[in-house]
């Protein structure tokens, strides 16, 4: 099996960066895996220092077959970067690990996605697969099909980003005209709709809320692991639209989750859960602003 290519996109956290590459190289096969390193430049002036301290750090990884960094002149921002890099490595190799600097993964990471990637390379009905898997109850113990394509530690193929569509206008007039905002929401548990249309009127950058839309109206689903795979270090408010995530939170598996083929169809035990997920941590998070609106109003009473 020809291993995919792991894009790890950073920018000026290195104490984040040097967790994710300390993780990702317990995994067995990183010294046979090409790394590919976009770093993206500084903001302003403010970032310069930081940005410039993960640059020099870059020149020190070891333990991959072969590493490659492209570091950006200007700052494209996440998105752009990500669209970008994406687009650019599986036109060249068919298919793609993606990886940021906030993400800590199992030993048995890079295993489940090359073996996602070939075992599923020809199912058209998926679109990716994902290492982690929201802190639920699952009996099952293998792989779940899901309807949402996360980004924390993921992968695809040529075929899968193709369906990938820039435009959120384009998107939303779409899930618009087909009546669609109500299951594009999980049945309205989380907004994503307005999320959408946030990235469209450009008052958000994301480019996680596009691909799943992109997903959701060409009626694909991804490949989740029963077990999370994946942690995020980055919910300690250092990264972007991180504050209110802490409930994301999740323990990483130390042992592997199997991948085998069974009948490809959305778990439904598993929507319910996470729909369940999803509407208690908007109550979590209604209630923190409320506990903080209440705690300002004291002070100045």
């Amino acid at each position: 099996m020809e291993l995919a290519p792991i894009a790890l996109f950073v920018y000026n956290r290195l104490k984040h960066l040097q967790l994710t590459l300390e993780s990702l190289q317990k995994n067995n096969l990183v010294k046979d895996s090409e790394l590919f390193i976009f770093s993206d430049g500084p903001k302003d002036l403010s970032m310069k220092n930081d940005v410039e301290k993960v640059r020099a750090y870059l020149g020190s990884i070891k333990g991959f077959k072969k590493v490659h960094i492209t570091e950006r002149p200007i700052n494209l921002g996440l998105s752009q970067s990500v669209i970008s890099g994406v687009t650019g490595i599986v036109n060249e190799y068919g298919k793609i690990i993606v990886l940021e600097d906030d993400l800590v993964v199992s030993p048995y990471f890079l295993k489940f996605m090359n073996d996602g990637l070939s075992l599923y390379e020809d199912k058209e009905k998926i679109i990716s697969i994902c290492g982690y898997m929201y802190p639920i109850k699952i009996k099952n113990n293998g792989v779940i099909f899901f309807r949402i394509p996360d980004c924390w530690g993921w992968a695809t193929w040529k075929r899968g980003w193709d369906f990938f569509e820039p435009d959120g206008n384009k998107l939303l007039k779409e899930l618009k005209e087909k009546n669609l905002f109500r299951q594009f929401n999980l049945n309205n548990a989380l907004n994503f709709a307005a999320m959408l249309k946030r990235q469209a009127e450009g008052k958000i950058d994301s480019w996680v809320i596009r691909w799943y839309a992109s997903s959701f109206l060409n009626h694909k689903l991804s490949v989740y692991p029963s077990k999370s795979l994946v942690d995020n270090t980055g919910l300690d408010f250092s990264g972007s639209n991180c504050g209110f995530m802490g409930g994301y939170m999740t323990e990483i598996s130390q042992e592997p989750v199997s991948i085998s083929e069974k009948p490809i169809e959305e778990d439904q035990a598993v929507l319910k859960a996470i729909e369940v997920f999803f509407r208690l941590h908007n109550l979590d998070i209604l209630r923190r602003i409320v506990n903080k609106a209440m705690s300002f109003f004291k002070k100045g009473a």
